[in-house]
């Protein structure tokens, strides 16, 4: 069974449309293109790019994940994130929670830095297992560079929509600065069940992500969404050679709660896929470590305007983005859990009002 993988997505599965958003047509300049980007950053937070040019980079990295996955445990081990909020390296099942009620999570990943694989054969943050490591020149790093060029693109893109001047955006995303900017692959096993209790189990919690864009390839179903002003969860269908593009907590700061930092999770693949392990990979771009984490509102009058228009929104900073990332990080590891409140302390835009105090939009 394994042989022939996991059999197509079920056409009988509620799924949340997205917009298709053509990255050869962002490159030319296609201002109708441009616009329809902004109307997905600023709605749901989600889209599928298409015509990215990187399926080739793709596909080898899948092909190194699943290598790597199948290394024995203790090799693995020996190269474990650890507890106090470093992500480069490897994280096995269970070391996160996946709600408040402590349950673990079903996930193991293998977490590369941007600045490691820039840097090859210069270690920055640390090192790989003998596999990863040489695959950097043939793999991780052309993944990378080109994972970096198209997110830095739809950042300017999304910055001029927001009214900042040539060089802002990238200021915050320098890529020869130390970030949290990371290279991961994401296995899950084999579920079995019945399939409402699969839906209704995460197996990687519901969350934000951390940085700027993510720039995630699926191939079986397991993303859901949440979608603005609902309570029911919908998974996004895979579609071949389309990447699935989102927003993360630091844009939707940068923005004052325009640019939409929206909710997801990962559960069972839907009905006869959830007999097959599951794989994804993504690239998370992250602004470097010293960017503190604000409102634009120095910056950009649409930026400030957003901010006077609710009255709720917090203008303050949020600490740097290194320190956004290491708290985020920590507070998800499963030593580190010691109840509610704890697991509380992991989330971002999406409840950071109710953690800290502070009041912000319900963005």
């Amino acid at each position: 069974m394994a042989d022939h993988g996991p059999p197509p997505f079920p056409d009988d599965v509620p799924t949340h449309p997205l917009l298709v958003i053509d990255y050869a047509r962002i490159r030319a300049g296609d201002s109708g293109e441009k616009d329809n980007l902004w109307k997905a950053a600023t709605e749901l937070g989600f889209w599928y790019l298409k015509n990215h040019g990187v399926e080739h980079e793709v596909n080898e990295m899948f092909k190194l994940g699943k290598a790597f996955m199948e290394l024995p445990l203790d090799q693995k081990m020996q190269y474990e994130e650890g507890d106090d909020g470093m992500q480069f390296g490897y994280k096995a099942a269970g070391l996160h929670t996946a709600d408040e009620q402590g349950t673990l999570d079903a996930t193991e990943f293998l977490d590369v830095a941007k600045d490691d694989a820039l840097a090859f054969p210069k270690a920055i943050h640390r090192s790989y297992p003998p596999l990863v490591a040489d695959a950097f020149p043939t793999t991780l790093t052309p993944f990378v560079k080109r994972s970096i060029e198209i997110n830095e693109t739809l950042l300017r893109v999304l910055g001029k929509k927001l009214g900042l001047e040539d060089g802002v955006m990238e200021s915050m995303h320098i890529k020869e600065e130390r970030s949290g900017c990371v290279t991961r692959v994401i296995r899950t096993p084999p579920q079995q069940g019945e399939p409402q209790v699969l839906e209704e189990q995460a197996l990687l919690g519901a969350h934000t992500d951390f940085g700027s864009l993510s720039f995630l390839h699926n191939r079986q179903g397991g993303l859901q969404v949440l979608a603005p002003g609902t309570e029911r969860w919908l998974y996004v269908k895979p579609l071949p050679d389309h990447a699935i593009c989102n927003v993360g907590d630091a844009l939707n700061i940068f923005s004052g709660g325009l640019i939409r930092s929206n909710m997801h999770r990962v559960v069972a693949p839907p009905k006869a896929q959830a007999a097959y392990e599951r794989y994804s990979m993504a690239f998370f771009t992250r602004p470097h470590d010293s960017v503190v984490l604000r409102p634009l509102t120095k910056e950009s009058v649409v930026v400030a305007n957003k901010v006077k228009e609710n009255s709720n929104y917090a203008e303050e900073e949020r600490g740097t983005a290194g320190e956004w990332l290491v708290r985020r990080l920590k507070n998800l590891r499963t030593k580190n859990y010691h109840g509610v409140d704890s697991y509380r302390q992991h989330l971002g835009t999406e409840d950071y009002g109710r953690i800290t105090g502070v009041a912000v939009a319900a963005v």
